[in-house]
This record gives structure tokens, sequence and C-alpha cells, in this order.
């Protein structure tokens, strides 16, 4: 990689989410809990419809780092917290998040990259970080 410093803003990462992406991740993580497919059990617990899985979101988001770095196998870990969850409308278009990251820290040839993801007004995920090889 070219030079790293502390500070330098990673190109943004827009990623769609739909009904459709829900579904197909709850078969592929075989999560099928029904929140994540009825609005009527969403809204039974207190959520305002159908929301994306939180480890979607997260996986979403690491590729702020790994499109970075060109290589996934440098991540040398990944930390976040759910601080909101992605409500999915039933509509073609579904929702967007968005992620950005920034370099925090560079030493011994890993950088520490802070992400934030927010869909809309919101914060999704909260202290996330990725440490990343980039010697």
């Amino acid at each position: 990689m070219s030079h790293v410093s502390v500070g330098q803003q990673l190109p943004e990462v827009r990623v769609r989410v739909t009904r459709s992406t829900v579904v197909r991740y709850s078969g592929a993580s075989t999560d099928f809990n029904e929140i994540h497919f009825s609005d009527r059990h969403a809204r039974a617990i207190g959520l305002p419809g159908v929301v994306a899985h939180g480890m979607w979101t997260m996986g979403a988001g690491l590729r702020v780092v790994t499109d970075w770095v060109g290589d996934p196998a440098r991540v040398v870990s990944y930390f976040v917290r759910f601080t909101r969850p992605v409500v999915v409308p039933d509509t073609d278009e579904g929702t967007e998040v968005v992620y950005t990251g920034s370099v925090t820290a560079v030493a011994d040839g890993v950088a520490t990259v802070a992400l934030t993801a927010t869909c809309g007004d919101d914060a999704v995920l909260g202290a996330a970080r990725v440490e990343v090889r980039v010697d």
C-alpha cells in the first residue's frame, strides 16, 4: 500500500438493503428470527418494522476497509457495538446504509480505522474499529 497516515479518509461505501437482502441473509446465516421478515413480529417487541441482521450490518461495513486494502486477509481485528437497528421498509428500494472510515493510528505496519455507519440520520454502529495490516 502507499503511504498511510493518521486522519486519512477511506472511500465511502453505500450499501442498499432490501427485504430480499434480509431474507437471503437469513438463509445464509440460518437466523430465522421473525423480526427479520415479519412486520407483525417486529412491532410486537417494539421495533418499527423488519430489521436487518446486526451481523449483516457489521459485515457490510467491513467493505470500507477490505476495498481500501484490497485483501480481506489483511484484517487483524474488527469490533463494533450495535447502536440502532437498520429498519428495512417493504419497498423495492429498501434503505441505504452509508459507511465511512478514517485512520486513527498507524503502528508496526498496522492501521487502526474508525468506521461510521449511518442509515438516514441514525448511527447504526458505534465504537466500530478495524485493525488492518498495511505493510
